[in-house]
């Protein structure tokens, strides 16, 4: 099968390129510059409609994978703009490129979990009610709308997927799992007996799932989802102090000294979400199979592969 995967520089991306050619597709990766872990990389600026048509006009795809955007739910309160404005015009391009270029491929649509209002039972399934809270998540829901508009007016076969926080080797620090990673793997470094871990809320509880489970149901669903909404996630949500106990499993002897900053807390910030992966499951057989402790163990082993060798944390 031969797919084409947008964002295939980026964190969920590379691995997906990684699962697909594992398995024996032809990956092609866009990427505007960072490195394709797997597979043929080409570099596309994606804000470029004509570019973006052209690289998919030269891929002529089976399947295309939309994961490219700005994702970070913090820095979309810093750069709103940017946030919007990139989001939906990289939406739009892919759109047009795949309606004008490759209108027979299937589109696997990734979206974000941050499009449910918080104002709902848990878990939330595919029918919840919508409600972004946040500049990015405004931007995915937009996205998601024009996905389901051109599906309908042009007869483009999409799947759209929510996924709910994902982690795991290869996570920028500034989500939550990966900075607790990383902090360990600091002071590991350091052979610290006490590690000061910063963090904002602690109370806040979130739905993670390895990112490997999550790029597994992305293939399934290119290979037998129905067009429509899925969910990706774990049914169940843990809080970052629950995180903390976890990592502070991991790497006994050494203990944890935890901080919260004032200055990491969000504004609207949301309590809980955890979302149903009923549907999913029902018309692939997904479930999720790596436990979150596994996931925090190689993310911690990933990142003392990566730190530079100066790189440490003072001792208590």
């Amino acid at each position: 099968m031969r797919v084409l995967i947008t964002g295939a520089s980026g964190f969920a991306g590379g691995h997906l390129a990684v699962a697909c050619d594992a398995a024996g597709d032809e990956v092609i990766g866009l990427s505007r510059g960072g490195e394709v872990p797997a597979g043929e990389r080409r570099s596309v600026d994606l804000l470029d409609l004509a570019d973006t048509r052209n690289a998919v006009r030269g891929v002529q795809p089976d399947v295309v994978y939309h994961l490219a955007a700005l994702s970070s739910v913090g820095r979309s309160w810093q750069a709103p703009v940017q946030t919007m404005t990139e989001n939906t015009a990289t939406a739009v391009n892919v759109l047009e490129a795949v309606r004008h270029e490759a209108p027979g491929a299937r589109v696997v649509w990734v979206s974000s979990c941050e499009v449910y209002s918080a104002e709902q039972p848990l878990p939330i399934a595919e029918d919840g009610e919508l409600g972004p809270a946040t500049p990015y998540a405004v931007s995915k829901i937009s996205g998601e709308l024009l996905a389901r508009v051109y599906a309908e007016a042009h007869g483009l076969e999409i799947v759209r997927v929510r996924p709910f926080n994902h982690a795991g080797p290869g996570q920028s620090p500034t989500f939550v799992l990966s900075s607790l990673a990383r902090q360990a793997a600091q002071a590991r470094r350091a052979n610290a007996r006490v590690v000061r871990i910063v963090t904002g809320n602690p109370h806040t509880r979130r739905d993670f799932t390895d990112v490997r489970d999550v790029v597994r149901a992305y293939r399934l669903l290119a290979e037998t989802g129905n067009p429509g909404v899925y969910n990706v996630s774990s049914g169940s949500s843990v809080s970052t102090t629950d995180q903390l106990n976890m990592l502070a499993d991991l790497i006994a002897p050494m203990r944890i000294d935890h901080v919260v900053d004032p200055a990491l807390v969000r504004p609207h910030e949301v309590m809980d979400r955890r979302g149903s992966h009923e549907r999913l499951t029902a018309d692939t057989g997904w479930a999720p199979e790596i436990p979150l402790p596994q996931t925090m163990a190689d993310t911690v082993a990933w990142w003392e592969t990566r730190l530079p060798a100066s790189e440490g944390s003072a001792t208590a």
